[in-house]
């Protein structure tokens, strides 16, 4: 053997190994290899007296992968690092460096933002040192994390009895309380509109009565309003007629905050389910012959193309719409604190089309795929053209106003109209000075809204605005305050839980320095400028525990302990008050007399909601609406223990036509499980969908035949992602 590559991924490994040949071996190291261990004062593992000294330790559940990568690289010539393009990815290469002691002066770095035969040939011709100013940036950040994390999250659990605490996921929490703050500060204001409702010929219209004496109108009661209709008279006069073309761009293409906002918006898939889907396309799929990956790297916060891809995809856009469909490339406005090391999210290649592709990947790869292709064409396309016809009507010195548009060119929604509505409003033809009379004049009472709370899209998008965090982190930080019960998701909206807006307040209270907006995004600049080699990470280590120490030391002094929440019952057993507790699965009530009384009270089990089916299995016992303990929707028969069938879509009580079988919910269709019959959803089947379950499920081709092995395949799911989230967020797994 010549030369030993290293992966992250075992995925990835199997597909580069196919384009190097049979001089390589491509092993992975699947993802760290060591982490800080927990030693030393406060277990941080960190020598914060000695600058800051980290203290690594080999991950115990990699001790194979480490013994038999030391084993292949001894035996060869060249070693060669393969991670991921990211200051993630450097770190890992650096930390197999050191385990393995590779020579860290020697070109064995190497990089590729797509998993393509010609990418990874061309990055193998170019290797490079490992950038030590990109690790020096993870290493602050992990250290970073690792003090707050620990030394904030021990302070809250012996104070508040909350179970955790970190640099970005509180500044999340504190957005999310703010939020609700309003909402309930919020007081309604009424106000009112008037509009007349004309019919033309064929077409009906309506226009909205806007000003008076040429200033605009606002009518704030029915008193207002009732007295600018009896001043209306039932006659209308056309006073001016504009017409205008106007443009649309398309939009930038994807970013990894934008995929995962407009996938959530688009494809109803939350933001961890997109970035699993958009790592197993990066990584590569086999296709009838060849191994490839489908997209480019899916952490990046640039809206760059390159060159290399921009000039095939004209001459594709040409090709295959038209010449006049071919657009340009259009610079977005570059984020202050984007890092542009890597393009956009797009495909690999744009003649592979997703319908090219379909028969090899899942339908939800599918789905995901489409939609960044199109979105990447799209941004290359054409502006979309309108006619715009705006009639100003004149009644008594009030001015009524109504505004039509009709498609004049599709541009690039020939390639992302499925994506985007667009609305067509056709007005009659008619002429300045001609008199209409209204059919009606409708007045509208209407209240102002509250700021609505977060959704997963909106959250992620503000925090890329205000600058916190990277969206390789978003996905982590909303599952975790989810999981710590900070907050709850209430028709796929973020609702702050008393325990989380308890947190918020004490932070608030004692850390308003560094545990803000602003602190938390200076931080994210000061770690860019550490990766551009324009910064110490000593120097910003020591200024940031400069400010913290003595914040933690006055918390411990100052912050008083709060006692339990009772609920204002006292314990049936004992008399005591019942106080709200937190256990693994949420919480719970229990006697505040704990330990000498051990009472906990049983939660009122709701009986199950019918789905009108009768159970396939028994044939005696209807499905009902079940849930797991972690609160995931399924249908079961109701007469378990007796009959253990179980399933995770929603059964319909109405038969197959075709074959008399059952017929269940798949994403937006109906289909049915015993022979192919599948039809679309109504309208009002996807609307009902959506508000019972929160969420539209997609793809959900898994069938579970007993309830036992649906609580073991959710379990282990569980214990996955749990591993997964506790070691980015606070530092230990």
């Amino acid at each position: 053997m010549k030369n030993l590559v290293i992966v992250e991924s075992p995925a990835k490994s199997k597909t580069i190994e196919k384009y190097l040949g049979e001089d390589f071996v491509v092993l992975s190291s699947v993802g760290h290899i060591r982490d800080l261990a927990k030693t030393g004062k406060e277990r941080l593992g960190i020598d914060v007296e000695n600058d800051f000294a980290p203290n690594y330790k080999e991950s115990k559940e990699k001790k194979d992968v480490i013994k038999e990568l030391k084993k292949v690289a001894k035996k060869a010539d060249h070693v060669y690092l393969a991670t991921d393009p990211d200051r993630e990815g450097e770190a890992i290469s650096w930390h197999l460096a050191e385990v393995l002691k590779l020579n860290l002066t020697e070109d064995n770095r190497v990089v590729f933002n797509e998993i393509t035969k010609d990418a990874v040939l061309a990055a193998f011709e170019h290797p490079r040192k490992i950038d030590m100013n990109l690790v020096h940036s993870q290493e602050s950040r992990r250290l970073l994390d690792r003090i707050i994390g620990f030394k904030l999250s021990r302070l809250l659990q012996n104070k508040l009895k909350s179970p955790s605490a970190g640099r970005v996921q509180s500044v999340a929490l504190q957005l999310i309380v703010e939020r609700e703050r309003e909402i309930e500060a919020f007081i309604p204001r009424e106000y009112w509109d008037i509009a007349a409702k004309f019919h033309v010929d064929t077409t009906e219209f309506k226009a909205d009565i806007t000003k008076y004496a040429g200033k605009k109108l606002a009518l704030a009661n029915k008193e207002e309003t009732d007295g600018v209709l009896a001043q209306l008279s039932s006659t209308y006069t056309v006073q001016k007629i504009t017409q205008r073309k106007t443009k649309k761009q398309p939009k930038q293409p994807f970013t990894t905050s934008t995929l995962q906002q407009e996938a959530a918006n688009k494809l109803g898939f939350a933001a961890r389910r997109t970035m699993q889907l958009a790592q197993k396309l990066y990584e590569g799929v086999q296709l009838e012959d060849e191994q490839v990956g489908l997209i480019t790297y899916m952490r990046t916060d640039s809206t760059r193309l390159s060159d290399n891809f921009v000039k095939p995809t004209f001459a594709y856009i040409e090709a295959t719409y038209g010449k006049k469909y071919v657009g340009s490339i259009r610079g977005g406005k570059v984020k202050e604190n984007a890092q542009d090391a890597h393009e956009a999210i797009r495909p690999t290649d744009i003649t592979r089309t997703p319908l090219s592709i379909k028969k090899y990947v899942t339908p939800s790869e599918f789905k995901l795929y489409r939609f960044i292709w199109a979105r990447t064409i799209a941004s290359l396309m054409a502006d979309a053209q309108s006619q715009t016809t705006k009639i100003i009507f004149e009644n008594n010195g009030y001015e009524a106003s109504v505004s039509g548009s009709v498609p004049a060119f599709d541009g690039y929604l020939a390639a992302y109209g499925e994506f985007e509505t667009t609305k067509s409003e056709q007005l009659p033809v008619l002429e300045e000075g001609q008199v209409l009379s209204a059919n009606e004049v409708v007045p509208t009472q209407h209240f102002t809204n509250p700021p609505a709370r977060f959704s997963e899209a909106t959250l992620i998008k503000m925090l890329e605005e205000l600058g916190i965090g990277r969206p390789s982190t978003y996905t982590a930080i909303l599952g975790t305050i989810v999981a710590r019960g900070y907050v709850t998701l209430e028709e796929k909206r973020f609702k702050p839980t008393y325990q989380g807006t308890l947190t918020t307040d004490k932070l608030r209270e004692f850390f308003a320095n560094i545990i803000n907006v602003e602190y938390t995004a200076n931080m994210e600049h000061d770690l860019d400028l550490i990766a551009q080699g324009e910064e110490e990470s000593l120097a910003f280590l020591q200024r940031f525990y400069g400010v913290f120490a003595p914040l933690i030391e006055h918390a411990y002094e100052h912050m008083e302990k709060v006692p339990p929440r009772e609920t204002g019952e006292p314990c049936p057993e004992c008399g005591k008050p019942l106080v709200y507790r937190r256990g693994r699965f949420g919480e719970f009530v229990a006697c505040s007399g704990f330990p000498e009384c051990t009472y906990i009270q049983k939660k009122a089990q709701e009986p199950p909601k019918s789905t009108g089916v009768t159970c396939p299995k028994c044939q005696e016992g209807e499905i009902v609406e079940r849930k797991t303990r972690r609160g995931k929707l399924f249908f079961s028969c109701n007469r378990y223990p007796d009959c253990d069938f179980a399933m995770w879509e929603r059964p319909i009580p109405q038969v197959c036509p075709d074959c008399g079988g059952m017929l269940v919910e798949k994403g937006k269709k109906i289909v049915c499980k015993d022979c192919e019959f599948n039809r679309v959803k109504t309208p009002e089947e996807l609307d009902r969908v959506d508000s019972e379950t929160g969420e539209v499920v997609v793809d959900s081709t898994a069938t579970v035949t007993t309830i036992e092995e649906l609580f073991a395949e959710e379990q282990a799911c569980v214990q996955a992602e749990e591993l997964d989230r506790v070691d980015s967020e606070t530092g230990e797994v």
